[in-house]
């Protein structure tokens, strides 16, 4: 299976970077994993509806230049799914049954993702309805992928 989680904006946080690595190591064995980041569009602080809009639709033609057909897209967003870690392990368990070896995860910048980015996904997955930083979703995601790989193997970790 290839995963690619693509991401707005420049992870700079050493601990998060380390942490993300590490489980990227350990997912090696069950999937190739890359993180692509694409560049967050410069704004100021305060934005309007329209201007959150537009950096949003800027920010989404990125991020879908950069997924290829034939790829399941599982869109990270605050109203999609919530699934528990073994919702998730199943729902990447049957992808790979009917032969969807390509998933991209997409985690958008901190105005969240564009329209025509969730209208493109396969899936809109809330971890949460709370509020986290893109940059700590990358470190969430990735050890949940882990997590699901090991409930779908039957091996043991933690709870």
């Amino acid at each position: 299976m290839n995963i690619t989680i693509l991401a707005v904006g420049k992870l700079k946080e050493k601990y998060l970077k380390q942490g993300i690595e590490e489980y990227i190591k350990r997912l090696a064995p069950y999937a190739k994993v890359s993180i692509v980041e694409i560049s967050d569009e410069p704004a100021p602080d305060t934005l309007s509806a329209a201007e959150i809009e537009a950096v949003k639709e800027a920010e989404g033609k990125k991020l879908l230049s950069k997924v290829s057909q034939d790829t399941y897209v599982i869109s990270l967003a605050i109203l999609g799914k919530n699934l528990s870690s073994e919702q998730l392990a199943s729902e990447l368990d049957r992808l790979a049954t009917y032969g969807r070896s390509k998933i991209a995860f997409i985690i958008g910048g901190s105005n969240g993702l564009s329209d025509e980015v969730l209208k493109r996904s396969d899936l809109k997955l809330s971890f949460s309805k709370m509020t986290f930083p893109h940059q700590l979703m990358r470190l969430i995601l990735v050890e949940q992928v882990y997590r699901a790989f090991k409930i779908n193997r039957g091996e043991p970790y933690h709870k």
